[in-house]
């Protein structure tokens, strides 16, 4: 590809043309599409792109905004083919709100994305460790931003501590010197990586609040991040301490009970997450903060196995994968 004509390329994207009934009837297609480059924009050719949750629940509908047809994926790696002076050749990645919902997005061979919204991929890192971090990390991270990022001696509560957001919760309240207490649903360990030792509480076997209390001094948790939702917002709330914020990022039934004096007598602060709302240059910003953590090695990416990475054309296995829980991140590699 000579200079001149590297504005615009031929790229593989998967497809959605129409909304699906559920995640078995998503039908995705691999089509050639042509890519043009803004004087602002670089050109990705791209490595690996992780598969999330999200995608798969604007696939069926549940974002009404989101578009079709339009190619999905939020989280990418690759090199800058064309782009502003100094960037053709770095190794990027990156994640956005709007990318593959409201536009076009990763899950292709070439992704077009504002030249401020990449950022430099660790050393350290495969093409698909790097691409696995985003939706995950930038949600975490943008609830401590807004929650306050926790303190040395802080202690944060972490429910659904082996879910993605709260591995990477742990592993950036670890970070900055915080205590963690994770809450599981069944006997299980803490599974992901950790800078300090991660007390457990196993929902199914003890009260949550009161276990919190007693591993806290009666004091209760500074900051609650509660990645499931209702039905762990009472035992969150009542596991808050005096002035205690509560992270919230997920719901199943939107309605809670929520107790007014409770809340105003402690003095608490909701604070209510939604990465789709973060542009590509917001997200990049997030990103960035954490780079130093990846550098160190205090922040690692998930681990990502072979079987769970899948070719553009196997786009609806990877989708059906995420759709049944996988505890793995899976990543399509064009």
């Amino acid at each position: 590809m000579s200079p001149a004509d590297t504005k615009t390329v031929e790229a593989r994207c998967v497809r959605l043309n129409a909304k699906a009934e559920n995640a078995a009837a998503v039908a995705p297609v691999v089509e050639r599409h042509t890519l043009t480059r803004g004087p602002n924009d670089v050109l990705i050719e791209v490595k690996a792109a992780a598969v999330n949750p999200s995608d798969v629940k604007a696939a069926t509908g549940l974002m009404p905004y989101a578009v079709f047809p339009r190619t999905p994926g939020r989280d990418y790696a690759g090199v800058v083919i064309e782009g502003p002076a100094g960037t053709v050749g770095r190794e990027m990645f990156g994640s956005s709100g709007d990318l593959g919902i409201r536009r076009d997005g990763t899950h292709a061979t070439h992704l077009v994305v504002e030249a401020d919204a990449v950022v430099e991929k660790p050393k350290t890192l495969s093409w698909e460790e790097a691409a696995g971090i985003g939706v995950p990390f930038v949600t975490a991270m943008e609830g401590f931003r807004r929650a306050g990022v926790p303190k040395y001696g802080e202690t944060v509560l972490v429910f659904g501590v082996n879910g993605k957001v709260g591995q990477a919760a742990v592993q950036i309240a670890t970070w900055q010197g915080a205590r963690v207490i994770g809450v599981v649903r069944k006997a299980e360990a803490y599974d992901g990586h950790t800078n300090a030792p991660v007390e457990v509480i196993d929902a199914s076997a003890i009260d949550v609040a009161t276990r919190a209390r007693e591993l806290t001094g009666g004091k209760g948790a500074d900051i609650v991040f509660n990645t499931v939702g209702d039905p762990y917002f009472q035992a969150a709330h009542k596991s808050l301490a005096l002035r205690g914020r509560q992270i919230l990022i997920a719901a199943i039934d939107r309605i809670v009970q929520f107790n007014i004096l409770e809340f105003y007598r402690g003095q608490h602060t909701y604070v209510g997450i939604d990465t789709l709302g973060l542009s590509s240059a917001a997200t990049g910003a997030v990103l960035r903060e954490l780079g130093p953590g990846f550098a160190s090695g205090h922040l690692k990416p998930f681990p990502i196995n072979a079987s769970a990475i899948y070719p553009l054309e196997r786009a609806k296995e990877a989708y059906i994968a995420v759709a049944g829980s996988s505890r793995d991140r899976v990543i399509l590699r064009p």
